[in-house]
């Protein structure tokens, strides 16, 4: 009996055991459903977005290629060729248009140059022949499923909400947002909220395979052929490689200046104080122990300066707790009242995430000393292979980048990146800091 007992027993503590671990394996799958949820989310928003906007430059494409089409028919009767050099103004310029849109959302897209805008050399020129060929690509694929990117969510939200306001509509009226059906009792409107989840369920599914299918005869034929000139784009990588150099520089200089004229005078007064007070420890104790106290004082200040420059060459808590709680800390300590809103959750490259963070710790520092604000605000957004950074405030502005604000220093970390700064600082505020840093794709 004892035998069996302990049997018994062990099995219900093995399943007992099998229960613990199954319980705790659940919240953990559901946290993974909830994280796949979330990010498909995102990626559904960001590809509608991208879909809207490739939509806009699809109608633009669209009125170019009608306007080419009809300056071919009449350039018989001489009419075309007055309208050729106005065709091709506006298709280098929506060209140009749909390459800073997709540079927004993804690797910098870099053009050829200037395009002939006269009819003879256009015929010849390799740029002015790859911009059509996207041109008329845009203006048919791209611009139906830009469409789709924008019938999308109205039907979604047309269709999920539809048991809100069925009744109020009148008799007779179709009910799902395609056309089709009429709803007389619960279960047709059911039936057409269903379609609404429907839809979600499509936007989440297709639309980034679809901004992608959008994107990719601008990806193709609008960047730099092998025949283009690239010396414009070798001059951008120089210019900004010097400014990489001095800001690289620019930070040895303020290190070696934190350390030459703080730790290491720190160490020096310790080294004093050490031997003074061995010299005294014989005839006077009770002066050798206060010399020790201050040499123990000065070796913890000297302790705490090297931190701080240790922090200033990359802060241990960007590593430990991410670019979200590195910026939660510099809103903490930063005396003007500062709110923080980071919409990044995947991590970036070291060097992103290290620009990011001294990029807001010195405009905080310039808000705290220069613009007499009572509040700023850190916005913070990845996607699309950049994350985009935007500090404001409402202080008095007028922010001059030459007058020893600091800017021209962030301006040089974010150039090291290939990155965009953007300043907005009319006389009495408020003041906006917009940047994008690449991230790769």
């Amino acid at each position: 009996m004892s035998t069996q007992r302990s049997t018994l027993d062990g099995a219900a503590e093995s399943g007992e055991q099998e229960s613990v671990r199954h319980d705790s394996r659940s919240p953990s799958s559901e946290s993974g459903i909830r994280d796949i949820v979330v990010r498909s989310g995102g990626a559904a928003l960001v590809a509608l977005e991208r879909l809207a906007g490739g939509f806009g430059t699809a109608l633009l494409a669209l009125f170019t290629l009608v306007w080419l089409a009809v300056s071919a028919v009449t350039a018989l009767v001489g009419v075309g060729l007055l309208m050729a050099p106005v065709g091709l103004r506006l298709l280098h310029s929506v060209a140009e248009r749909e390459r800073g849109r997709l540079t927004r959302w993804g690797p910098e897209l870099v053009g050829p140059g200037p395009a002939p805008a006269q009819l003879r050399p256009a015929l010849t020129d390799p740029t002015t022949r790859r911009e059509l060929s996207w041109l008329v690509r845009h203006a048919t694929v791209g611009l139906f499923l830009g469409l789709i990117g924008v019938l999308l969510p109205l039907c979604a939200i047309r269709d999920s909400t539809f048991p809100l306001y069925w009744k109020l509509l009148p008799e007779g009226a179709t009910s799902a947002s395609i056309g089709l059906g009429v709803a007389r009792d619960w279960s047709d409107v059911l039936a057409v909220a269903l379609l609404g989840l429907g839809w979600i369920a499509i936007i989440m599914g297709l639309t980034p395979g679809m901004a992608r299918l959008q994107a990719k005869p601008g990806r193709l034929l609008l960047s730099v052929g092998p025949d283009a000139d690239l010396s414009l784009r070798i001059a951008e990588l120089t210019a900004t490689r010097a400014a990489a150099l001095d800001a690289h520089a620019t930070e040895l200089r303020r290190i070696e200046r934190s350390l030459h004229d703080g730790t290491q005078n720190r160490l020096v007064t310790v080294t004093v104080l050490l031997g003074a007070a061995r010299r005294m420890v014989a005839r006077d104790p009770a002066g050798a122990e206060e010399l020790l106290e201050r040499a123990q004082s000065s070796a913890e200040q000297a302790l705490a300066e090297l931190r701080s420059v240790a922090r200033g060459i990359l802060p241990p808590v960007l590593t430990d707790r991410g670019l979200e709680g590195a910026l939660a800390g510099l809103a903490a300590s930063c005396p003007v009242p500062c709110r923080i809103d980071v919409e990044a959750p995947e991590r970036r490259a070291a060097s992103v995430e290290a620009t990011a963070y001294f990029v807001v710790a010195e405009a905080l520092t310039n808000i705290a000393k220069h613009s007499r604000a009572e509040q700023a605000d850190v916005t913070v957004r990845g996607g699309g292979g950049r994350l985009r950074l935007s500090i404001s405030d409402n202080g008095r502005g007028g922010v001059d980048e030459n007058g020893g604000s600091g800017i021209i220093g962030i301006r040089r970390r974010i150039a090291a990146l290939d990155g965009t700064l953007t300043v907005a600082s009319p006389p009495g505020g408020p003041t906006t800091i917009e940047v994008e840093l690449p991230c790769g794709s």
